[in-house]
């Protein structure tokens, strides 16, 4: 087998290895992310920048395997996930760059978590993911987005504005610019850090009503109708309410 064929099967395929492999993957994004975050509190020396280059190495062995087993690289590189994800590779290879663009891996952590196999392998392994499928993605959608925020004020503002010192008073100006609190204690400074505000409000509570939308709607259950293909149906349904075919909805037993 080819290394091309092993590393296809590996990011695209089904089996327990390809499955191990991309919980991998979000575990060492998560972690990434968290000493990201963990040392914008303290003073960055050699030892930081050496664990930063460490990343930045894997996530360029990572990057190259990803664009290389792809059919469309064009495609591949122009994807705004794949520009952000650039940013911090940059970000971690460089620290003249500012670890502040490091902050961008959390779209990495969604990319995997949106992807079809992952999303598959967790449901199957866990219950509650598959219970709150939506409520699960719809939360991580709102937390990425205040985190990538959060990252992008820190990287923007930490420089130039002393109310902002590390991630958390970041943190602390996102989200009470999200749920339009604003004590005003912490104000950004310039064109930039006024746009970003923007930006976080006016994005940032289009995710939060479509969070609480997918909390207060009724519960559904995922279940592919056969005939035309309607996969959310009610938790007691019989027949499909689009189609009227009969469907067999799994259940977990009575507790």
């Amino acid at each position: 087998m080819s290394l091309r064929t092993t590393l296809t099967e590996l990011y695209e395929g089904e089996t327990p290895r390809a499955h191990r492999f991309r919980y991998g993957l979000l575990a060492f994004d998560i972690t990434a992310i968290l000493f990201v975050v963990g040392t914008s509190f303290t003073m960055h020396g050699m030892t930081v920048e050496v664990i930063d280059a460490l990343f930045g190495v894997v996530i360029l062995i990572d990057f190259s395997a990803r664009l290389w087993i792809s059919n469309r690289r064009w495609r591949f590189m122009t994807r705004p996930f794949t520009i952000a994800e650039i940013a911090a590779l940059i970000s971690f290879l460089a620290p003249v760059a500012g670890e502040g663009l490091g902050f961008l891996r959390v779209l990495r952590t969604v990319r995997l978590l949106h992807s079809y196999q992952l999303m598959d392998r967790l449901a199957k392994d866990f219950a509650f993911f598959n219970r709150y499928r939506d409520i699960t993605l719809a939360t991580i959608n709102l937390l990425v987005f205040i985190f990538v925020m959060t990252g992008l004020i820190y990287a923007f503002q930490h420089a130039t504005n002393p109310e902002i010192n590390n991630y958390a008073d970041a943190l602390y100006f996102t989200v009470t610019t999200l749920t339009t609190t604003g004590f005003g204690d912490i104000t950004p400074a310039g064109t930039s850090g006024r746009m970003l505000s923007v930006t976080v409000m006016i994005f940032g509570t289009t995710l939060f009503l479509r969070l609480m939308q997918v909390l207060l709607r009724p519960a559904k259950v995922r279940q592919p109708c056969p005939s035309c293909g309607l996969v959310l149906h009610d938790a007691d349904a019989v027949h499909c309410k689009h189609c009227g075919r009969v469907i067999h909805i799994e259940t977990e037993g009575q507790v």
